[in-house]
């Protein structure tokens, strides 16, 4: 009997191991008799007939060829198998190179992308180079499947690059493509494809303490502001019951809670690009913000109380006896939304770390830049709320003065959010009426003080809501014509954009301007981006860059409504973000270096137009 169950035990063994070594581990659970023998024949059987999946190299095999200035990539597909169109992105370490036209690939459709297009059997295609340097490299980015059913992680492999210096010096000297050479060699390098580059060669502790003060820089830009309110309304509204600690733990819970959704939000971004960030800017999305921000005013000025049923209360705050801080989830909560409201900002820093991860694919490390970054966001955040219980009065009727001022400031968040969506006359309308309602308020607590400075300063104040509406009215309703007219024809005579909608438009244009030898700006903007607005403007509008950009030609793709043709160009250029300013030279190709993502002041944007042109 012991011999036989050793047989039995040596068999199932080597049963075992034939299954572990073909990649299957057959289920017992599929036969009806596994309970009499845990691994039958026809399962093994089954499990060695399982196909054997090849190494992602053998499945995909990349082969380059350089030419002069231009470099030919293939891929050999394996029968079986497919690569993802969408998933293939190029980047270049000290070189310029125009993004490929890639060639048209067969509809697909599975459980992982939806609807997608592949490639098989083989992809060609070509990369036009330039300004190639001597350690110069492309990075190939891309990602396939085994019809049988496996998925392959994101692959990156690395192309080396051969110096064309001496035959960059010849083109010059015959003089044919002169003047794109020169625009190569001398186009500027934006700030977040150097802070990109930063990020693939040095990681450590310097570059973090850097990405942590130009977020500490972020946190005094527009898309912050709306912050300071909400965080202040959390502390204020704690009352008679606020403690210096307290104040501290609220306010760390709430820029914990907005670093961490930052860090997430950046890295779906860097994975799906504006169509995720155009999704957050959906006009049901920013009202259903928009009037969670009235609710919240509306419990500040004490019109109702936003509270749970009796019976939850009571168990509620039982619990929070016991933890002494029951908001903290709340203010984790808040500072996640908060972190909502600034992700349409695209800024160099936040580009340059999105351009790393989309290149590099190191998720980890880029989700680590990001908190860093955000956290410097955080830091006057943490101060302002963890001073609110020294700066705030002792408690008292005081209190109900303090939350209404800053149920005042929580309806001016609405208002930042609906000027995405809203005309600059509707919101011009609700400003007006949100500040004349504040200075009425003021006239009201004005009439409560008793010392004579407190009353001048809510008599200021008030005077200058009432000013700033009467001004900003009459320059919108009653100014005269003239002024508009004379800023028309000054921009007519500076150069306008030319409105174009797809990529055989924007193929088009460059063709006339390689034939006039111009340089060519495309702007890619939506409405619902606030930098956007910024640079119309403030930048485009400085007297010195309209110079500037009258020497060039002016393009503009309208990315609001995320059509087809809009994606189509996002993916080709591979946009990250809004505003996003591309350069091309007069040869056509993109000076990659050069693309501008993010808002840029008008003396920065026209030193980089006039090095652009050198």
């Amino acid at each position: 009997m012991n011999k036989s169950k050793l047989l039995a035990a040596i068999s199932m063994f080597v049963l075992l191991s034939q299954s572990l070594l073909s990649g299957v581990m057959a289920d017992p659970l599929q036969s009806p008799q596994s309970s009499q023998n845990p691994l039958p024949a026809q399962n093994i059987l089954s499990a060695l007939q399982q196909p054997k999946f090849l190494p992602v190299d053998q499945a995909f095999m990349l082969d380059f060829a350089q030419s002069g200035e231009s470099v030919r990539i293939s891929f050999q597909i394996a029968d079986g198998y497919y690569l993802y169109k969408h998933k293939l992105k190029i980047a270049g370490v000290a070189v310029n190179f125009s993004n490929p036209a890639l060639p048209a690939g067969l509809p697909h459709e599975d459980e992982y992308f939806g609807k997608a297009e592949i490639y098989r059997h083989q992809l060609v295609f070509d990369v036009k180079l330039a300004n190639i340097d001597a350690d110069a490299k492309l990075k190939i980015r891309y990602q396939g499947c085994a019809e049988a059913g496996l998925c392959y992680p994101l692959e990156t492999r690395e192309i080396p690059l051969i110096s064309q210096a001496p035959a960059k010096t010849a083109a010059t000297d015959s003089g044919a493509d002169s003047g794109a050479d020169t625009a190569g060699n001398t186009a500027p390098v934006s700030s977040q494809i150097s802070l990109a580059e930063r990020l693939s060669s040095d990681k450590s502790l310097l570059t973090l303490g850097v990405f942590f003060l130009l977020g500490l820089g972020l946190a005094f830009t527009p898309c912050v502001f709306p912050m300071y309110p909400i965080l202040t309304s959390i502390i204020v509204g704690q009352g008679q019951q606020l403690s210096h600690g307290r104040a501290f733990r609220l306010s760390f819970a709430y820029v914990q809670g907005m670093a961490l959704t930052y860090s997430l939000l950046g890295l779906v971004v860097a994975s799906a690009g504006v169509k995720f960030q155009a999704a957050f800017q959906h006009p049901a999305v920013l009202i259903g913000i928009s009037v969670l921000f009235v609710l919240l005013a509306g419990a500040m000025f004490g019109w109702f109380n936003l509270q749970l049923p009796a019976r939850w209360t009571e168990k509620l705050t039982a619990t929070s006896n016991r933890q002494q801080g029951g908001s903290l989830k709340g203010a984790l909560v808040m500072g996640a939304l908060s972190g909502l409201v600034a992700s349409p900002c695209t800024t160099a820093p936040l580009t340059g770390v999105l351009l790393y991860i989309a290149q590099s694919g190191d998720l980890a490390y880029g989700a680590l830049v990001l908190y860093i970054l955000s956290l410097g966001m955080g830091l006057p955040l943490l101060l302002l709320g963890s001073s609110g219980g020294k700066w705030l009065p002792k408690p008292g009727a005081w209190m109900d003065v303090i939350k209404a001022i800053f149920g005042f400031l929580l309806l001016s968040v609405p208002l930042m959010l609906l000027s995405r969506i809203v005309p600059a006359e509707v919101l011009l309308v609700l400003g007006s009426l949100l500040a004349l309602g504040f200075a009425l308020y003021l006239q009201q607590v004005q009439q409560l003080l008793k010392t004579a400075v407190a009353k001048s300063l809510c008599w200021l104040v008030a005077t200058l809501l009432v000013c700033s509406v009467v001004i900003a009215n009459y320059r919108q309703w009653l100014a005269p014509e003239p002024q508009a007219q004379s800023v028309a024809v000054s921009t007519q005579q500076a150069g306008q954009f030319i409105d174009i909608k797809t990529l055989a438009d924007l193929d088009a244009q460059l063709l006339e301007a390689k034939a006039q030898n111009q340089f060519v700006m495309l702007d890619l903007f939506a409405e619902w981006c606030v930098a956007c607005k910024e640079f119309e403007h403030i930048t485009f509008a400085d007297g010195g860059v309209k110079t500037e950009m009258a020497k060039i030609r002016l393009l503009r793709i309208d990315v609001t409504k995320a059509t087809e043709q809009d994606q189509q160009v996002l993916d080709k250029f591979q946009v990250l973000g809004l505003p996003t300013l591309l350069f091309f030279a007069p040869n056509g190709s993109e000076l990659t270096t050069s693309r501008i993502t993010g808002f840029m002041g008008p003396a920065e944007f026209k030193a980089h137009l006039i090095q652009l042109q050198q």
